[in-house]
């Protein structure tokens, strides 16, 4: 899915007041081999935010969003994950006074072998604005902000 014109908070994007926009922290759903006897490691963590990063840096560089940092979530309001919960990022954005949502998620199908999904809530509605998925790309854990590039770039920003 791709941005729609007549989709509502969103299409204000396109006026000359940028949008705020919370951007979540990427968070990495680990489906390989060795998921259960590997945790997640600094150098995934460090790819995750430069991931993060990506997306943050691109959504400014638009001029369409004013991007509000995420504070530290609370582990109770999302235990399993931002992903896991059903849209609740589009309620907490809504706290933090922005009108938008964006996750991102790594899903690690191997250690060289990588899918990435993107999407923006409206914060009020807790619906679907934008999203995009990569399919499976080639890399390790250091070709995941190129990924989030190539969302950004071809899906999301579109």
């Amino acid at each position: 899915m791709t941005l729609l014109a007549g989709t509502c908070s969103f299409a204000q994007a396109q006026q000359a007041e940028p949008m705020a926009i919370e951007v979540f922290p990427f968070e990495l759903e680990d489906k390989s081999a060795g998921a259960g006897i590997i945790p997640p490691d600094e150098h995934d963590r460090r790819y995750l935010s430069e991931s993060e990063q990506v997306a943050k840096d691109m959504l400014s560089k638009s001029g369409r969003f004013a991007v509000i940092d995420a504070p530290e979530l609370d582990e109770q309001a999302a235990p399993h994950g931002l992903r896991n919960c059903g849209g609740c990022e589009g309620k907490i954005a809504r706290e933090h006074g922005a009108l938008l949502a964006l996750l991102g998620v790594v899903t690690r199908v191997n250690r060289t072998e990588h899918t990435m999904f993107i999407r923006i809530l409206d914060a009020e509605t807790g619906k679907p604005v934008s999203q995009g998925f990569t399919n499976l790309r080639m890399g390790a854990n250091h070709a995941w902000p190129r990924s989030a590039k190539w969302l950004m770039t071809n899906r999301i920003l579109q």
